[in-house]
């Protein structure tokens, strides 16, 4: 059993693979808030709740990615993704702006800021670790 906790504890750690994960998923968002098509992929019947779910996605990967950055250096350039993609969308013919999305963006950003259990944490650090110690 020891051996499992440390394999997923192992896998927490895999920041590379974490950030490939992220670099997938901005791509894939990307793509499916900017295309005319209509793919057959799961989704939530109301687009508000795929906003609130991509969001707590990106920003969990995000945590995962670089565990000791702090949030206020992430969340801007998460909440920037959402309104970059909002004014890319004003401007497509078959797409719409709409503020109500920017805003379920933010609530899946607060929402995957909330703790995690087993998610690094960017203030805990270990005693020996500060400057302070003998």
């Amino acid at each position: 059993m020891a051996t499992l906790k440390h394999q997923l504890t192992s896998l927490l750690h895999f920041q590379l693979l974490w950030r490939f994960g992220l670099l997938l998923s901005v791509v894939a968002i990307g793509f499916l808030a900017t295309t005319s098509s209509s793919y057959p992929i799961p989704s939530a019947p109301s687009d508000k709740v795929n906003h609130i779910i991509a969001f707590i996605e990106l920003t969990i990967l995000t945590r995962l990615s670089w565990p000791d950055l702090r949030a206020i250096w992430f969340v801007p350039v998460l909440l920037g993704f959402g309104v970059g993609i909002e004014a890319v969308q004003a401007n497509l013919p078959y797409r719409d702006f709409s503020l109500a999305d920017i805003a379920a963006d933010g609530a899946g950003v607060l929402i995957g800021l909330l703790p995690w259990p087993g998610l690094p944490r960017a203030d805990k650090r270990a005693v020996r670790d500060s400057p302070d110690s003998v």
